[in-house]
């Protein structure tokens, strides 16, 4: 993960624009540990070379570095306690910001305007040595066409830690093709996405977490550089690198998942749809299932729940044939609809017990959601 000798040297002294530092902490404060007892994991790694001030933070799965022009005297490495530097940072009157630190003493003394800061340090050399960048050979991708690609199935990714593999993204660059694919074993969304240009062939399963924080980062620009060292997985934009931790594991073969046939398929207006089920959805508690009733031309959403009351709500929709009743997650159902684009959404169905599949206007996405069985 920045494999660099921690000097201490005469001292240090930064001078920089408020604004470029408050960036800067804005994007690396977001990998500063808030739930670890190692207390090094909290700071965030201040450096000065040349004319440049770098910051990095890390939890050990997860680093965020960032640089800022400044004007910079001295050498060596301070860190910071994270969150407490970031907030000071951000109140700070308009203007330079001093950051001044002696070899002697264990603080650094932070100034801007008449506003003045002393704040403790952490010993640089017990900060955890990062990933030597410049050694990682990267290839380019488009940053609109990968940020798509994860806001598109990030939501599908497990939470529970207990099966580290379904809290990641099996990332694949294949035949001129992006496909990430995310499940938590109810759910499972997949986005096959074209690319311009020549990428090589790479597979890795990403944390979640990581790509949904490049997502936030990555706001400007034309491309991302994405590479791969090792166990780590690098990506770099507009002046920020993000780098994580590849999951080891088997991802499932999610192909084998999708059904490839099925009794229904209708077109819905997804909209429409969305807003039945988010007024649904306020009456559902617990793992109580949301009920979707076909019928001939009709699709009536009832949320019933014991304690609360029951909602109802119908809507012509082109089915024919027997009667059908399926439950679903309300969340699930949400979040497949509000993942898709486009005006319509196509939803293919099998049985009551078997899984249902929502695709949009294209194949490129397809979401695929786990029945609940119905009381009764």
């Amino acid at each position: 993960m920045l494999d660099t000798d921690m000097v201490v040297g005469t001292g240090l002294r930064i001078t920089v624009p408020k604004d470029e530092l408050v960036s800067a902490l804005g994007v690396v404060s977001r990998a500063v540990s808030t739930r670890t007892s190692v207390q090094i994991l909290s700071g965030i790694l201040v450096e000065a070379q040349g004319s440049e001030l770098r910051l990095a933070a890390t939890d050990m799965e997860l680093s965020l570095r960032a640089t800022a022009l400044a004007q910079i005297e001295g050498d060596g490495a301070i860190v910071l306690p994270g969150k407490t530097f970031a907030d000071i940072a951000r109140l700070l009157p308009v203007g330079d910001v001093v950051i001044e630190h002696k070899p002697a003493e264990s603080v650094v003394h932070v100034t801007a305007g008449s506003a003045s800061y002393t704040l403790h340090t952490y010993n640089p050399e017990d900060f955890p040595r990062l990933q030597e960048l410049e050694g990682v050979q990267t290839f380019t991708v488009d940053r609109e066409s990968l940020l798509e690609t994860i806001h598109r199935v990030a939501r599908a990714a497990s939470r529970d830690e207990s099966r580290p593999v379904l809290t990641g993204i099996l990332v694949s660059f294949t035949g001129g093709k992006l496909v990430m694919a995310a499940t938590d074993s109810y759910r499972l969304a997949v986005k096959e996405t074209e690319l311009n240009g020549t990428v090589p062939e790479l597979e890795a399963i990403v944390p979640s977490r990581a790509l949904q924080e490049l997502a936030r980062i990555a706001s400007s620009g034309d491309t991302v550089d994405v590479g791969v060292h090792e166990n780590q997985v690098v990506f770099a934009t507009d002046g920020v690198w993000l780098t994580t931790r590849r999951i080891d594991g088997q991802f499932p073969n999610y192909r084998q998942l999708l059904p490839e046939q099925f009794e229904h398929e209708l077109t819905l207006p997804r909209l429409e749809l969305l807003e039945v089920v988010r007024r649904a959805s306020v009456m559902i508690q617990r793992a109580t299932p949301l009920q979707l009733r076909f019928t001939e031309g009709e699709l009536t959403v009832i949320a019933r729940t014991h304690d609360v009351g029951e909602s109802q709500e119908s809507m012509p929709v082109a089915f024919t044939g027997e009667t059908l009743e399926i439950g679903f997650n309300a969340d699930f159902l949400r979040d497949g609809l509000e993942s898709m684009d486009g005006d319509d959404v196509r939803l293919k169905l099998i049985s009551p017990l078997r899984p249902a599949v929502i695709q949009g206007e294209g194949d490129d996405f397809t979401y695929l959601v786990m029945p609940i069985r119905l009381p009764g």
